[in-house]
């Protein structure tokens, strides 16, 4: 399968929202990213259902939600009527997390567990029959604009291998410090979803970094 690029609305121009959403549909990109952050579990807080029900009313391409927030069950509901079609619970915050991949599913959406650098990608060797997706963080959640973790890579090639002998159609994706000048690291470590913000909202042509980004596989193949 070719790889999936998924800009991050938190680096969008939020004064020029509708503008840049219609930028990405028009672009070659396949998800949003939407990151949903409480203030508890990360230490930023960013936007949560008005602004995620106004991304939903011009998106023409599924959302990506990244819960990073404590007590995640009591708002999957609402985010899968916001209009969430991948829904990423955390880990670290989740007491039973069984059950909050069953609860995501019930919504009726693909069900996701990202996990934080310093968390070992061997956790999820229970659950990761029952997932859609892992989101490998490659910086502290919490911030945009934050420097690669290089262990990253070495989470990503264990997590491939396990997800082979387990589940070989997981979605591996990552967040934080993607660019063009690691992508090609990174797909050759087995991630499939790549995760950017200020590399496409803030190159000089946003959509002109995301075709670059997502024709960049096909580029190494003819290489």
């Amino acid at each position: 399968m070719k790889h999936l690029i998924a800009p991050s609305v938190l680096s969008a121009d939020f004064a020029n929202l509708k503008r840049d959403i219609e930028m990405v549909n028009a672009s070659e990109a396949d998800w949003f990213h939407v990151d949903v952050m409480d203030g508890v579990f990360v230490p930023n807080i960013s936007f949560g259902f008005p602004v995620m029900e106004a991304i939903k009313k011009y998106a023409t391409k599924p959302l990506d939600v990244h819960l990073m927030i404590v007590n995640p069950d009591q708002y999957i509901e609402r985010f899968a009527e916001a209009g969430a079609s991948v829904i990423t619970v955390h880990y670290e915050a989740c007491m039973h997390l069984h059950r909050t991949v069953q609860a995501i599913h019930a919504a009726g959406c693909k069900a996701g567990v990202a996990i934080n650098p310093h968390t070992p990608v061997s956790l999820l060797k229970d659950i990761l029959v029952d997932l859609d997706l892992v989101l490998v963080m490659s910086v502290n959640p919490g911030f945009g604009g934050q420097k690669f973790i290089p262990n990253t890579l070495n989470k990503l090639r264990e997590l491939k291998a396990m997800a082979l002998a387990i589940n070989p159609n997981l979605l591996i994706e990552v967040d934080g410090g993607v660019g063009i000048q690691n992508l090609a690291d990174l797909i050759e470590a087995g991630a499939g979803v790549f995760v950017a913000g200020n590399a496409i909202f803030g190159a000089p042509s946003p959509t002109a970094m995301i075709s670059e980004l997502k024709q960049l596989n096909a580029q190494l193949k003819s290489s």
